[in-house]
């Protein structure tokens, strides 16, 4: 079942690769990462509530923290810290990004968001639990910062949807 990192991070270099060619600038590859990241993690939240069993968060600093402590640990096997919590916003700090092993950038690609894929799945997951946010790449190791810090910030909570059956 697992998978070793360094095969994830090869395959996943493969990948933006390959989106590189085929959309050829960064800003459309960039697009599509989130975009993809997203697709997961509107999947990978059912196996994340599963195997977890936690019950929902009374607050978006608890979420900051579940996400932290908890998603990125199961699914990464990483240890990420939460900074700048409020109410509406939270930041990510990403000291390991197993995604960035292996990688440095060309300056033609100084603008990829390279591990964008990451907030995709971050809005992905938090809209699937009613939480809209905007997820963006502040930092990255790869554009020579010394950690990759990820800012979620709360839209809105979105309303549960129930559908009549009888229709």
């Amino acid at each position: 079942e697992k998978v070793s990192s360094e095969l994830f991070a090869l395959t996943y270099g493969a990948l933006v690769t390959q989106l590189l060619k085929d959309y050829e600038e960064v800003e459309a590859a960039n697009v599509q990462l989130e975009k993809m990241g997203y697709n997961i993690g509107t999947r990978l939240i059912d196996e994340f509530l599963a195997k977890t069993q936690l019950p929902a968060c009374n607050s978006f600093h608890e979420t900051s923290e579940i996400i932290a402590k908890v998603g990125f640990k199961m699914f990464l096997g990483i240890h990420v810290e939460v900074a700048n919590a409020s109410a509406t916003a939270f930041s990510l700090l990403l000291s390991d990004n197993p995604l960035a092993e292996f990688v440095e950038l060309p300056d033609a690609y100084s603008k990829l968001h390279y591990s964008g894929l990451l907030c995709g799945v971050l809005r992905g997951a938090l809209e699937m639990v009613r939480m809209r946010v905007e997820c963006t790449l502040q930092r990255d190791v790869l554009w020579g910062d010394d950690t990759t810090e990820i800012k979620v910030l709360l839209k809105e909570i979105l309303e549960e949807e129930y559908h009549d059956d009888e229709d």
